[in-house]
């Protein structure tokens, strides 16, 4: 068997090469933010991206004296918040148009769908006027009611496929047995569209909790600070502290690793599903 020829060779060099930096630009700015959390000399003038003197010391700062915690919690709290309500409110929304024929279905849904499209920053004043006017300001659930409003377009929109793949027929199966709508959804209905909930909730959480501009805007008591607004502290107007900005950033980083960690098998499931209609 011949060999390579020296175009197959120059073109496995080339994928190759591109494939180092891709790699390259993709993990290069978390490894750089490890490196800077676990520097000693992060805040010492150090330019090297390898820390020389390994230290815990940064993490121990923001948690302590920076209350890192409770901002975590915080964050923790509204994403399970957003995840919970936009994931009931888009499972009825989705199921109501897509089994259920009723006026100005259509425009319901293409308002779902401009919605989404409008950008975030033409938002913040209004929202911010009726979060005011409704006594949400430094309150979590106002963060939610916002993230919610956020989320939903999209997990409508996915949920939706879900629901027009499930053949009617379960659904008819299930009634001549006996089974009632309540009774039809939860034991038919429900399990089918479980996929497509975990891949809406993976959007409703990276919404939660890595948002920055409204959680800034709707809270000013620091204990209620979110984990991504949180950061802030670490930045003064004449110096950063770059050890503790980036031992913050990995812990912002590792919930959402492992929250992806333990439902990727299922959202795998659910993209794949969700691109086929039956």
């Amino acid at each position: 068997m011949s060999g390579l020829g020296p175009r197959s060779r120059s073109q496995r060099a080339a994928v190759g090469i591109g494939f180092v930096l891709v790699l390259v630009f993709s993990l290069g700015p978390a490894l750089v933010m490890l490196s800077t959390a676990f520097n000693a000399r992060a805040n010492a003038g150090s330019r090297s991206v390898v820390a020389s003197q390994l230290t815990l010391d940064n993490f121990r700062f923001v948690l302590d004296e920076g209350h890192f915690g409770t901002y975590l919690r915080n964050s923790l709290v509204v994403a399970l918040g957003t995840i919970v309500v936009s994931g009931a409110l888009a499972l009825l929304a989705a199921v109501a148009v897509s089994r259920f024929r009723f006026r100005f279905r259509t425009a319901i849904l293409v308002m779902v769908l401009v919605v989404q499209m409008v950008p975030v920053e033409a938002l913040v004043i209004p929202l911010f006027i009726e979060a005011k006017g409704l006594g949400l300001l430094n309150h979590l659930v106002g963060l939610v009611a916002v993230y919610v409003a956020f989320s939903l377009p999209f997990a409508i929109w996915t949920l939706r496929g879900f629901v027009a793949g499930i053949p009617r027929e379960l659904e008819e199966a299930a009634y001549v047995d006996g089974a009632s709508w309540p009774r039809m959804f939860w034991h038919v209905l429900f399990p089918l569209v479980a996929p497509g909930l975990i891949a809406t909730s993976v959007y409703s959480f990276i919404t939660a909790w890595n948002e920055f501009v409204f959680a800034i805007t709707f809270i000013n008591d620091d204990s209620k600070f979110t984990a991504a607004a949180g950061l802030r502290q670490f930045f003064t107007q004449y110096s950063t502290n770059w050890g503790a900005v980036m031992a913050g950033s990995t812990l912002l980083t590792v919930p959402v690793m492992v929250f992806f960690l333990l439902v990727q098998r299922r959202l795998g499931e659910g993209m794949v599903a969700g691109a086929v209609k039956g």
